[in-house]
């Protein structure tokens, strides 16, 4: 069939050609965006999930959402290596410049401009990132102690006050957030408290892997008043059948009930790896149907690809050590891992993997569901690990 018309489209961040089984959260962010710009308190949303299972699209969807309600919006992708105030003070330079060109701004907008003057003097940005158009005088004694959970609070407080100003209302969208420091992260939630205390119109839209709640309550302890933890999983069978089924029909195409019963069994429901073999099941097939068989068929294709980029690209960042831990935890099987037992496979002391546990949880390859539990952040993963390294002898 005409690969052009293909409406199946693997990718990062890549919009599905059919959004299911995300209505109760999207009602949820529709809410809270309602009830903030209201100026009525609500929890902001703290997403977490596995990778792949489309944190991302939805963070853009309630971008969209939040834009057709009247918002200014900013998305920002936390990195591990560059920190907070870098990343957001460009975002938040180019919105207060939005409104000061609203006719009419106030005296609010220009203290924004002017408190965010000082914030980028206490996170000693060099001269010429300060120059790049934020030519004004710091309003001395605000966002400019040196300290981010000092000042990141009051950085909000003037951007959610000049906004209000301006009849609008801001949302803060942060995608893998968990790559925030402790200290970072707690300087957000100091600052979404602020926002809650004074009823002012800025919300907070973040999504990252399932260490976040962890992350965030041993940040601040009243984090879990402040925020909700949606767990975004895998789809039902139901709802991986109407991802594959609706797009496809909707171009004149039809899936047979055992190729996408085969689908799911494959994927087990997560929203990327269905586009992986909804696209290719696509290219492989002639003519309408797909059937089981075609699937088959392009099973073992998939799978290179995903080997080739979605896993390889993580394998590659391992060291071999990591490797190997993870390899152990792939010898024992799927689902989470008791660290004894990775231990155990190793041969190694309990004590000595601690290290190498710790530096996997930071690069985002694997979290803690449970106490002294390991699991991937990875959907299949400990299905790649074997394929990446077959010969592993358990000690």
């Amino acid at each position: 069939m005409d690969p052009i018309k293909n409406p199946f489209s693997p990718g990062a961040g890549a919009p599905p050609p059919e959004m299911v089984g995300r209505d109760p959260l999207l009602e949820q962010a529709r809410i809270l965006l309602g009830r903030v710009r209201q100026r009525r308190p609500e929890k902001s949303l703290l997403l977490t999930g596995l990778r792949g299972v489309g944190k991302t699209v939805l963070l853009n969807e309630i971008e969209r959402m939040a834009k057709a309600s009247g918002y200014q919006t900013i998305l920002l992708e936390a990195h591990e290596e560059k920190p907070l105030g870098e990343l957001i003070y460009p975002a938040l330079r180019s919105l207060l410049y939005e409104l000061d060109r609203v006719a009419g701004a106030g005296d609010k907008v220009k203290r924004g401009l002017a408190v965010l003057r000082s914030f980028i003097g206490s996170i000693k940005l060099t001269v010429g990132d300060v120059a790049m158009g934020l030519d004004i005088e710091p309003a001395k004694g605000t966002a400019d102690s040196g300290d981010l959970e000092i000042d990141l609070p009051n950085l909000f407080v003037a951007i959610a006050e000049a906004a209000e100003e301006r009849n609008t209302a801001v949302a803060i969208l942060v995608d893998e957030i968990q790559y925030l420091s402790q200290k970072e992260l707690g300087a957000i939630i100091m600052a979404m408290h602020r926002m809650q205390q004074k009823q002012l119109p800025l919300a907070l839209l973040a999504a990252g892997l399932p260490v976040l709640p962890g992350m965030a309550g041993e940040s601040k302890s009243y984090a879990e008043r402040l925020f909700n933890f949606p767990d975004i999983g895998a789809l039902s069978e139901e709802d991986a059948a109407r991802a594959l089924r609706d797009p496809a029909h909707d171009v004149g195409v039809e899936f047979q009930d055992d190729a996408l019963k085969e689908v799911f069994r494959l994927t087990h429901g997560y929203p990327y790896f269905l586009q992986e073999w909804g696209y290719q099941a696509w290219n492989s097939a002639e003519v309408s149907p797909i059937t089981l068989q075609i699937v088959q068929d392009s099973t073992p294709g998939v799978i290179r690809r995903l080997d080739k980029n979605f896993f390889r690209v993580r394998f590659d960042r391992l060291t071999p050590g990591e490797k190997n831990f993870l390899r152990a935890m792939a010898y024992l099987g799927s689902g989470s891992q008791r660290t004894g037992d990775i231990a155990a496979v190793l041969g190694v002391n309990v004590k000595s993997i601690g290290p190498v546990r710790s530096k996997l949880i930071k690069k985002g390859m694997i979290y803690s569901p449970a106490h002294g539990d390991m699991a991937f952040t990875v959907p299949l993963f400990d299905e790649f690990m074997i394929r990446a390294i077959p010969e592993f002898t358990a000690c």
